[in-house]
């Protein structure tokens, strides 16, 4: 299974799936082009940094997670975009019956494996670099991985983290717990950037499964996650 790219404007995507005919770009158009429509109507939800009070009943399915996601998350919707765009692309190709596929989105990773598959996690540490994994075992239920970092990417971070990377069933919510935990990832030292986050992290128990928080010469972490493994180095292009 060699992965496959999908480019659509902003997004992103590197997948890797049992399916042949899968017509997922055609699935992501429909999904990106329902939320620049409610874009294009509603600017708050473009800009805001705080939950919203939506009380449309009638939003579209893309609106309508990443609102309940930024709701969890306190943080605003667009927070939750890449992964909740993963989220719903691996839905749709379990829809369509798939039994492995990986969708990665920008860094937000939504998967369901039946073999094992390593997740490499981008950190770009002074001390760890880029050369260590998740391995995630086989599994028949959906996993969301998703990293947010203040250092490397383009998304908005108010914390000075290298890496926060969150382990739960949803990836729309591991997106915007991503980012709500990595904006607290400040402090006089690279402890108390640690300590800082993980305080915040307790808020959230229920909504994920395992968090790893790498910062300068620290590492945090809180939860269950899976097995760390030493990879080849790798490289991302930001």
């Amino acid at each position: 299974m060699p992965y496959q790219e999908i480019n659509l404007g902003e997004t992103h995507i590197r997948l890797k799936t049992d399916l042949e005919n899968h017509h997922l770009k055609e699935y992501i158009y429909t999904i990106r082009s329902d939320l620049k429509n409610y874009i294009s109507k509603n600017q708050d939800f473009l800009l805001s940094m705080e939950p919203l009070k939506l009380n449309d009943e009638s939003l579209p399915l893309i609106v309508k997670t990443m609102d309940e996601s930024s709701k969890i998350c306190d943080i605003g919707p667009m927070a939750c975009v890449a992964g909740t765009i993963s989220q719903l692309s691996l839905d749709y190709l379990i829809e369509n019956n798939s039994k492995h596929s990986i969708v990665e989105n920008g860094g937000d990773i939504a998967l369901m494996n039946n073999e094992t598959a390593l997740c490499g996690i981008y950190s770009n540490n002074e001390v760890l670099g880029n050369e260590i994994a998740f391995k995630i075992k086989p599994r028949k239920k959906p996993l969301g991985i998703c990293t947010s970092s203040g250092k490397i990417g383009h998304s908005i971070s108010f914390g000075s983290s290298d890496s926060v990377t969150i382990i739960s069933r949803s990836p729309s919510i591991a997106d915007g717990l991503a980012t709500r935990i990595a904006n607290d990832v400040n402090g006089n030292t690279s402890e108390d950037k640690i300590s800082n986050a993980l305080e915040t992290a307790e808020n959230y128990r229920k909504h994920f499964e395992g968090i790893l928080i790498i910062s300068d010469t620290n590492v945090g972490t809180i939860g269950k996650l899976p097995k760390i493994v030493e990879t080849n180095e790798f490289n991302v292009k930001i």
